[in-house]
């Protein structure tokens, strides 16, 4: 398990737009935690080091809540389109020991049988875990294969589940490379060339000839 994230967390007592505003300005970012059937708890949290701990976007995140520790998971990140910024976050509180379900990065390794291509058609995919050993991603070994890899073939973690009700969609195509044809092209060979050339001498001189 990687070591314990603490981020402080202040609650927040000003709402609105104009607010939210204001704590980015101040390097703040809104979120709201909520979960198990608890009221929301609307915090700011602070930029710089938000933004480092949740680079893993499965990342187990201890909130100190004005003195009130309080686990939770990054549910939903909203981010400015053109800086990057995170604008807004939603966090899933949890609980030591509970099962939650995440979305987590599959990472392909080995190459398909020789003359085969692969394309990586589902980027994520569901898992169910422990919130307190999410993985960061799983893997597919594609090494010789000359077939797709189904959600079958994904190389799980242990205590990890797929929480996928679409089993037969592939995660990995694999295929062979379809030559595009493109019509049957005369070659000119250097004879042809030649003659071509000869002739167009034989034009030019016979036109030079009428002119005189």
């Amino acid at each position: 398990m990687a070591d314990k994230i603490v981020i402080p967390a202040t609650k927040r007592t000003e709402f609105g737009k104009g607010a939210a505003r204001k704590a980015r300005r101040e390097d703040l970012i809104p979120a709201v935690v909520y979960g198990h059937g608890e009221d929301p708890i609307h915090v700011v949290l602070p930029g710089h080091q938000t933004h480092l701990a949740v680079r893993n976007p499965n990342a187990l995140i201890t909130l100190d809540i004005e003195g009130t520790e309080q686990m939770v998971i990054p549910k939903a990140i909203q981010r400015d389109i053109i800086k990057r910024s995170i604008d807004h976050m939603d966090l899933l509180t949890v609980r030591r020991g509970e099962k939650v379900v995440v979305d987590v990065y599959v990472e392909v390794t080995g190459e398909p049988a020789v003359g085969f291509e692969w394309i990586l058609e589902q980027a994520t995919v569901s898992v169910e875990a422990e919130a307190t050993h999410l993985p960061e991603h799983v893997t597919v070994d594609i090494t010789d294969r000359d077939e797709n890899a189904l959600p079958e073939h994904i190389e799980l973690p242990k205590g990890v589940t797929l929480a996928m009700t679409d089993l037969e969609s592939p995660v990995v195509s694999i295929h062979e490379p379809v030559e595009q044809d493109l019509g049957d092209e005369e070659e000119t060979t250097e004879e042809e060339a030649a003659e071509g050339e000869t002739a167009e001498g034989e034009s030019e001189e016979n036109a030079e000839g009428e002119e005189s």
